[in-house]
């Protein structure tokens, strides 16, 4: 898929977010867009409502995601939010300190619309899956979840990347239902 961004839009949305997270050891919410736009004039494809997961990485290690699987408010609000919320409330960790701040490193995931897949049954669903390429959203009655395009690079196999993804959503991995609803969306990656 080749980059809808341009190099300058891919550093304004890593920097937006840097600064939100900055903003939030300072004042403990995200950064205002408006305030962020009178200094930093962003392009119309920024300003578009578009979907967002912010990824943060610390010594390699996972140190907060969060994101929207639908597009609701310009990417820029998106982005800024989702960093704010990664950095300090993700439930599985402790907010960001201000000492590890510098050391984060940015990944932005720019969703596509998702959409729905049609199968019979769960091999015909495997068959269907695009390795590296799809992220999914699964989905059965009380359970949700999604993995990232990015999660290919440790779940490699279609088969794993489907276990794991019933396993997020809290049920077990050998579970199929008619009831499952599986959609699927790329992402544009910005670090």
């Amino acid at each position: 898929m080749a980059p809808s961004f341009s190099p300058d839009e891919r550093q304004y949305l890593l920097d937006l977010a840097r600064a939100s997270i900055r903003h939030g050891l300072a004042h403990h919410h995200p950064l205002p867009i408006a305030q962020w736009n009178k200094q930093h004039a962003p392009t119309a494809s920024l300003m578009q409502p578009r979907a967002s997961f912010v990824t943060l990485q610390l010594q390699g290690d996972l140190r907060g995601c969060i994101g929207s699987l639908i597009a609701h408010r310009p990417l820029l609000e998106d982005v800024a939010d989702n960093a704010f919320n990664a950095a300090f409330r993700d439930p599985r960790f402790d907010p960001v300190s201000a000492s590890e701040e510098p050391q984060l490193h940015l990944h932005i995931s720019v969703l596509s619309p998702p959409q729905p897949m049609q199968f019979t049954d769960e091999q015909d669903l495997l068959r269907q899956i695009r390795p590296g390429i799809d992220g999914l959203i699964l989905e059965a009655p009380g359970h949700r979840g999604t993995f990232l395009p990015s999660v290919w690079e440790s779940l490699p196999e279609p088969w794993m990347f489907l276990v794991h993804l019933k396993i997020k959503a809290g049920l077990p991995d050998d579970f199929w239902s008619p009831q499952i609803r599986v959609s699927r969306y790329t992402a544009e990656d910005v670090e």
